[in-house]
């Protein structure tokens, strides 16, 4: 499943992302996030990566693709590189 997310991932917008990812991914088998339209991602996003990977890991995996450089930073920053499959 290809999904794509826009704009900011902060505290606000977080828990309705939360939702509309868990119904849309309940029965993918992979899955690749698109965030090329990502401007900012807060340690809510973040929260929400780490338990969708870890749904996914389960499966066929997750991958993040188009991060911008402000996105990778925080990434970086937090050694999500490490955990996530980022191209």
């Amino acid at each position: 499943m290809h999904v794509s997310i826009a704009g900011k991932i902060d505290t606000v917008t977080a828990p309705a992302l939360d939702r509309e990812l868990q119904e849309d991914c309940a029965t993918a088998d992979s899955l690749v996030l698109d965030f090329s339209q990502v401007d900012y991602i807060s340690s809510a996003g973040l929260r929400i990566l780490l338990r969708l990977h870890k749904r996914m890991v389960e499966r066929q995996g997750m991958r993040i693709v188009n991060a911008n450089e402000t996105v990778r930073e925080v990434f970086s920053i937090t050694g999500f590189v490490d955990l996530f499959t980022i191209e």
